[in-house]
């Protein structure tokens, strides 16, 4: 469980900084699991269901943005959400009985692995109420070379900001919005096995990782069993009938019980609608739609939006 302070904190700031998560072998398991899959990639050539290719991907130097969901990829990555520590945290914040959206394993390769822009979560999939959540599990130490999450506090409380660009949906907010307080930006950084936890609509982004060593963060989405997505929002039941949105919602709870009674809240809401030219990652939406960089003067790739 987390201690009062630290919920406080995620109430206040919204995002906390939980270290200790995995260690040991769990850990080593997950890492090993990762770099055999970065080994795999090699015999991809463009972007598929399980890679995000970054730019300069080759079979001799591989370079990835993303393993998408990896708890469907690697089983390890699904058993780990069902330990004591993770139920401790999820518990604490989300109550008794909590689902899993979705994960992503952000592999940002050296030496200039592409930039997150600015954006909240919650601009991608409105709920029915904001019960909703992101975990980054550090499977390396992440430090500030190499590309780690930047948040700015206490944007969860206040307006989802435009992620809009000529109209299309970008995925991104513009850097020189007025709302967008540059000078309250912090940096989360921490030890392999450490996890960030931020609310979905708190701000954030991340550099470009320009060390030495990949920056492998795999970041899960979950919300409280009574939050359920909004239709038009992005696709998480996307071709499903009846029956299989509810045998997925079922496949998908880590722990409690599934309610088919959306508790609604009163939150900001404006669906992400029309969406960008290619809208298969975060990466391609902030790209095709022409979001403006946040990175561009520490982004070797700079004409890129990502």
């Amino acid at each position: 469980m987390l201690t009062e302070a630290q919920i406080k904190s995620y109430h206040d700031d919204g995002y906390i900084l939980v270290e200790d998560v995995v260690t040991g072998k769990e850990l080593e398991e997950l890492r090993r699991l990762t770099y055999e899959m970065i080994d795999k990639s090699r015999a991809v050539s463009k972007s598929d269901d399980i890679f995000d290719l970054d730019d300069g991907h080759t079979k001799d130097s591989p370079k990835l943005t993303r393993i998408k969901q990896p708890h469907m990829q690697m089983p390890a990555f699904w058993d780990v959400l069902k330990s004591t520590k993770f139920r401790g945290v999820l518990e604490s914040l989300l109550g008794p009985s909590v689902r899993l959206q979705t994960s992503k394993l952000n592999t940002k390769a050296p030496g200039g692995g592409a930039a997150v822009e600015w954006h909240q979560d919650w601009a991608f999939y409105p709920h029915t109420n904001d019960d909703v959540l992101a975990i980054g599990l550090m499977l390396e130490d992440v430090e500030e070379e190499n590309g780690p999450l930047l948040a700015v506090p206490g944007t969860h409380k206040g307006p989802v900001l435009s992620h809009f660009v000529n109209g299309v949906f970008a995925g991104a907010i513009d850097p020189s919005d007025p709302l967008f307080e540059k000078d309250k930006i912090v940096t989360l950084t921490g030890k392999a096995g450490s996890m960030t936890v931020h609310h979905c609509r708190t701000l954030h982004g991340s550099a470009p990782n320009m060390s030495n060593r990949a920056r492998l963060i795999c970041f899960y989405e979950m919300c409280a069993a009574d939050a359920w997505p909004l239709a038009g929002g992005a696709g998480a039941f996307l071709n499903m009938n009846q029956q299989q949105v509810y045998d997925t919602v079922q496949s998908r709870m880590i722990f409690g019980e599934q309610t088919m009674r959306p508790r609604l809240k009163d939150v900001p809401v404006l669906l992400p609608l029309p969406p960008a030219p290619d809208a298969s990652s975060i990466f391609k939406t902030q790209k095709s739609a022409g979001a403006v960089s946040a990175f561009a003067k520490t982004d070797s790739k700079s004409d890129r939006a990502a």
